[in-house]
């Protein structure tokens, strides 16, 4: 969502300094002797930015994730549009999703923008402004419903990630948890009848009319 494409990964660690790394051991990182910095104690030696520290020395040297300038770029780019994109993002996710709700050959749909929804009081208190992009909703038909409207769909785009500018759909049950049983996938919330959306900021009646002449065909 900040970048605006599935075209990079990045993200942004937020941290206000007032958590207490130290108080009950349960953070060793944090609070213990570093040996590989000759026993630093991260918290103790730098304070209210610690954690900002570990960021560095222990993830960024051991695991590596240090986004190329290029990448960098692009998400700053799309960062300078975000209020924007997303209130559109929310606003068609709204209207989509009172869609589906109301739709014959679809049994629930789960979204806290949705008044019934059992999470919208704390959305609204939250995050007033909108639920978001991304939400999934259940299929009368269930296995076979969900394969059919992800292959009938022509602007949605068949793809894993969420976050883009495009609407993006999948049936998470005959791809991203296809190896689990049955159960597993339900227990995931991933059942044979689950399909998930992040919708994007195109017009939303042509989202709709996508989704509609693909659930005809299911």
């Amino acid at each position: 969502f900040m970048g605006g494409h599935g075209n990079s990964m990045g993200g942004i660690i937020v941290d206000a300094g007032s958590f207490d790394w130290s108080a009950n051991g349960r953070y060793p990182l944090m609070s213990e002797p570093r040996p590989e910095y000759q026993g630093v104690v991260l918290h103790e030696t730098f304070g209210n930015f610690a954690f900002a520290i570990a960021c560095r020395v222990l993830g960024l040297r051991d695991l590596g994730p240090a986004i190329s300038p290029f990448n960098a770029f692009q998400i700053l780019t799309g960062i300078e549009t975000l209020p924007l994109r997303m209130q559109r993002h929310c606003d068609n996710a709204k209207k989509v999703a009172l869609h589906l709700s109301a739709h014959p050959k679809v049994s629930w749909v789960s979204y806290a923008a949705l008044p019934e929804d059992p999470n919208h009081a704390l959305q609204q208190k939250y995050s007033p402004k909108g639920a978001g992009a991304v939400f999934t909703f259940g299929l009368d038909g269930g296995y076979d419903a969900g394969v059919g409207l992800v292959s009938n769909v022509q602007l949605f785009s068949h793809l894993a990630n969420i976050g883009d500018t495009r609407s993006l759909i999948i049936h998470p049950a005959s791809t991203t948890h296809r190896q689990l049983t049955d159960e597993q996938k339900t227990a995931a919330g991933a059942g044979p009848e689950v399909v998930r959306l992040s919708i994007g900021i195109e017009d939303a009646a042509d989202i709709i009319a996508d989704l509609d002449q693909a659930l005809e065909q299911v």
